[in-house]
């Protein structure tokens, strides 16, 4: 796995995470931030061919 498929898979991961506890704590502008920056990293993923997996929240 090269540096930036393994950069970006990190990313997504760490943001599902930041998205949960968002949700979590009832946060609903954060938990909209979140879910926008976390839609951005799937569609750049997707542009480079880059399998993410079903791990969506």
């Amino acid at each position: 796995m090269d540096a930036f498929t393994a950069g970006l898979l990190q990313r997504i991961r760490a943001t599902e995470s930041d998205l949960t506890r968002a949700r979590e704590t009832g946060d609903d502008f954060l938990a909209e931030v979140e879910q926008s920056e976390l839609d951005d990293l799937h569609r750049l993923a997707a542009e480079h061919g880059v399998e993410v997996g079903a791990t969506r929240v």
